[in-house]
């Protein structure tokens, strides 16, 4: 039931933000209410991963099936868990200042306790994520550097 959709430049390379949030594995060194991460196969279109979040006194883990289409999109498909649903995905497209990061992610957990308390706090918490993707950006690839400027034509 909780859905959040967002679109944001970041003066980064399509590349750069895709491998980024390609690297599930290093997810717990960054991003909140993470606190366990193991990929369990992986090749260069795919990957299967579980992974544990941990918020208040929750402790959940699911696995996903994620299907990598370098450099341009991100596809998260849930395998099984405590959601009843789970759609996720990130787009990268250029754009004359960087990339233009499109997110999205959808779900609906099986406990309606568990989904009462997430609900509550839902915005906040993917605002959080989104700002813990944009620091990472940050510490891997240095700070965003300005667009080139144009040059006038003579």
């Amino acid at each position: 039931m909780p859905t959040h959709a967002e679109r944001k430049v970041l003066r980064y390379t399509p590349e750069q933000l895709f491998d980024m949030v390609a690297d599930v594995r290093r997810y717990p060194e960054f991003l909140p209410w993470c606190v366990g991460a193991r990929v369990l196969t992986a090749t260069e279109t795919e990957l299967v991963a579980d992974l544990t979040i941990g918020f208040k006194m929750f402790r959940e883990s699911f696995r996903s099936e994620v299907t990598l289409e370098r450099p341009q999109h991100i596809h998260v498909r849930y395998l099984n868990g405590p959601f009843r649903y789970l759609n996720n995905h990130w787009r990268f497209h250029p754009h004359p200042h960087g990339t233009e990061v499109e997110f999205f992610v959808d779900f609906e957990f099986r406990s309606r306790l568990l989904q009462a308390v997430i609900g509550t706090v839902f915005n906040e918490a993917v605002r959080l994520m989104v700002r813990a993707f944009e620091r990472r950006a940050m510490q891997l690839y240095g700070r965003p550097q300005a667009p080139p400027a144009v040059a006038p034509v003579v």
